[in-house]
């Protein structure tokens, strides 16, 4: 590994393979060791570059005064890029990642030529970080299933682990939303390894600062990149509600669901997701 300098923090990365440039960018309760599976096997075609974010491990840990600004990772995205001469790059992300690639897509397209996203959490599409009743009842009336999935996430993932994080337990919180989010099956199914990520990468702001970045419609029809949206059979409905809408608004979207997975994907079942995900990066490699 190596560490790169970007916005006052220090970030270790790695890099595999000659090629096009892509960067792989891990989600929540996750770090660089996510992307074991991938990183190999795309650097026989790409220079894969595989980092951990701010405040993830082994990076240094969150200031007790400091805010989980999604903003801010999307300004380290874009350094790293930068510094690294990745330009146009094709960004893999994960969950909260993929989160952060659309909204760099947004903020600075020339550094992107192709997205992979794996379920991002873009609640910010339908309702506020703290959705009112007001909102709640607005999205019912328009869009009922999306409706009903954000508040059985709410309240069966959010507000739990919320709680927790406010009592300093920011480890259960990671483990009451992990299960929310990739089910009891798979949550129990996870390797000791894999639960040690978990509670190495709790995070107490990320459940009680900024919460995620504001979007809206326009912004999301305005992303001309190529994309690809990944979703999980079995993840929790909420996510492909949210697939939903953005296939809607993308201009130049392609989407697929891998079988026998849930919310980790590229990990639950790293053959078919990276058979998917290899198949839609030939089909936009730059030609000569």
């Amino acid at each position: 590994m190596s560490t790169i300098g970007i916005n006052g923090a220090s970030l270790e990365y790695a890099q595999y393979g000659q090629g096009e440039p892509l960067v792989l960018v891990h989600g929540s309760a996750s770090d660089y060791r996510t992307w074991h599976n991938q990183q190999d096997e795309f650097a026989l075609r790409y220079r894969v570059i595989n980092y951990s974010r701010r405040y993830h491990w082994p990076n240094e840990q969150i200031p007790a005064d400091a805010d989980y600004s999604m903003l801010e990772h999307v300004d380290d995205l874009q350094v790293l890029i930068q510094e690294l001469g990745a330009i146009p790059a094709h960004l893999m992300g994960h969950s909260y990642g993929a989160f952060l690639c659309l909204l760099l897509a947004i903020k600075k397209p020339e550094l992107v030529r192709t997205l992979l996203l794996a379920e991002p959490p873009v609640i910010t599409l339908f309702v506020s970080n703290t959705p009112n009743p007001l909102e709640m009842l607005k999205l019912l009336a328009t869009r009922p299933r999306a409706a009903i999935a954000v508040m059985n996430f709410g309240a069966k993932g959010v507000a739990p682990a919320t709680a927790a994080a406010k009592h300093e337990d920011p480890k259960k919180a990671n483990r009451l939303i992990g299960k929310t989010i990739i089910g009891q099956q798979f949550y129990r199914q996870l390797s000791e390894r894999r639960l040690e990520q978990v509670d190495a990468n709790a995070i107490k702001a990320e459940f009680l600062g900024s919460g995620f970045a504001t979007l809206d419609a326009e912004q999301v029809r305005d992303v001309r990149v190529p994309t690809l949206l990944i979703t999980a059979r079995h993840s929790h409905s909420l996510f492909h509600r949210l697939a939903d809408r953005l296939e809607e608004l993308l201009p130049n979207v392609e989407r697929v669901e891998i079988n026998e997975a849930s919310h980790i994907m590229h990990e639950d079942n790293a053959l078919a997701y990276n058979r998917a995900a290899e198949v839609f990066l030939e089909r936009h490699r730059q030609t000569t």
